[in-house]
């Protein structure tokens, strides 16, 4: 963490949204490069045909249930990490590091092991052609590099930006994605004397960028908490105390974004029965959805990071009221430029898909009343959401999050899409009602205020 984000934080006014910027920034743009990476990879494998690009999606969905898992734990890891950095015990830090790098080295491996047994024979039912089957396993074979790599990277940059140095995992996807672009096209089409590997040249490059990330990662690492490695004894006084503490910690959170995965991955498979123009229409508009949500949700990570440093601190109730309402005030600017975004989008459709029909285009622009409401309780709801997990109450978002997705938004879409036949702006009001849904629940408990008083260090 800087020194000035440090002072902020054990000032006697306390931090501000200008501190939470200052985190949310590094970790917005780290977001949207990530977003990006996937899809300058599946341009560059476009180039070699349908077939590959084919291979490629498949390989990606079957990889995608392993990185998923470690994307969830690592972001417990980063709440985690924000906690224990607040209360300034190293022993409790090192136990933090080596707890989430041990899941995630875990996770990683059980799903490589998932794959290597069962992944052949899930590509083999799914895939239209021997083909692509073939490519697509190919493929799968040199990305279980990434997947590892991953397991360590990620849990590395959760430390990282718990500690408030978010600028870090930045700098390094700075740095792995030329890599990985240079490398892929390289390898795809044996240039500069290189092998043409095609679409396993693709996968090939990404293990090599994701190698320099790791790389760069530990060195940091090193670098600047090298003194991790000669700090005596475990928080609880066992290592496996506290692996069994952070997996108590992690799991509630990692479980509940693994059901906002699949409800995503339920509702898109039911949108696929709207019509032909209507289910196009949700397919664009649903990337613009998760890449400009981005600022808001990020803007909320950050305010939890810093939220769990004071509790760890134990920084008093005064100081906590006025920082979370200055991230709160925050939140409302972030959301309206995502709602600007969104509107953007849609009067810009017809520049944007001038080569789609107009029907498409008009769907498109009915969604605007929609999304210019969304970003605003969703961004409310986030820091909530972030706030209460920081404290600890971490159970009582899970069932939040996973009642209103499986008793609201995916038995709801099913019934407007399957048997009311709903227009398209209307099913995608049901994001906007699961929002509503949730906000008194949300709000209700952090009003409530238990969480101010939460003990980080028990």
């Amino acid at each position: 963490m800087t020194s000035n984000s440090t002072a902020s934080l054990s000032s006697d006014t306390g931090p501000t949204s200008r501190d939470v910027l200052a985190l949310a920034w590094p970790m917005t743009l780290k977001a949207i490069i990530l977003h990006g990476t996937v899809v300058i990879d599946a341009y560059l494998v476009s180039a070699l045909g349908e077939t590959a690009l084919a291979a490629m999606g498949l390989a990606a969905a079957v990889a995608g249930f392993v990185l998923g898992a470690i994307l969830a734990f690592s972001h417990a890891m980063q709440i985690r990490t924000a906690q224990v950095f607040g209360t300034g015990d190293q022993i409790y830090v090192k136990s933090a590091l080596a707890s989430g790098m041990t899941i995630n080295l875990a996770v990683g491996s059980v799903g490589l092991t998932a794959i290597w047994l069962f992944g052949g024979g899930v590509i083999g039912t799914m895939a239209p052609s021997e083909e692509v089957a073939s490519l697509a396993w190919n493929y799968l074979s040199v990305f279980s590099i990434v997947i590892l790599g991953e397991a360590v990277g990620q849990c590395l940059s959760s430390y990282f930006n718990g500690c408030g140095r978010t600028r870090l995992p930045l700098y390094s996807f700075c740095l792995s994605l030329p890599i990985n672009v240079f490398s892929s096209i390289a390898l795809i089409h044996g240039l500069w004397g290189l092998p043409a590997l095609g679409i396993t040249g693709a996968a090939l490059g990404s293990a090599i960028a994701i190698v320099v990330q790791v790389g760069f990662l530990l060195f940091q690492l090193i670098r600047l908490d090298r003194g991790l490695r000669h700090v005596a004894g475990w928080r609880r006084g066992s290592f496996k105390a506290s692996l069994s503490q952070h997996v108590g910690f992690s799991l509630p959170i990692a479980a509940t974004f693994f059901s906002a995965q699949f409800a995503t991955h339920v509702c898109a498979l039911i949108y696929a029965r709207l019509s032909l123009n209507a289910f196009a229409a949700m397919t664009l508009i649903s990337p613009w959805i998760m890449v400009a949500g981005t600022v808001g949700m990020q803007w909320a990570q950050a305010t939890g990071i810093i939220v769990a440093q004071l509790l760890g601190r134990k920084a008093r109730e005064d100081v906590l009221d006025r920082f979370l309402s200055s991230a709160w005030r925050g939140a409302f600017i972030a959301a309206g430029l995502v709602a600007a975004v969104y509107l953007a989008v849609c009067l810009s459709a017809n520049a944007l898909y001038a080569d789609l029909n107009i029907e498409t285009r008009t769907i498109l622009l009915s969604f605007v009343p929609v999304l210019v409401v969304l970003p605003f309780p969703k961004g409310s709801n986030a820091i909530c959401g972030n706030a209460l997990r920081a404290s600890g109450d971490t159970i009582y978002v899970m069932h939040i999050f996973i009642w209103s997705q499986w008793l609201f938004r995916v038995p709801a879409t099913a019934l407007a899409v399957l048997y009311l036949d709903w227009a398209a702006v209307w099913v995608l009001s049901l994001l906007m009602w699961e929002e509503l849904i949730k906000l008194p629940a949300f709000h209700r408990r952090l009003f409530k205020g238990n969480w101010k008083r939460a003990e980080i260090a028990a």
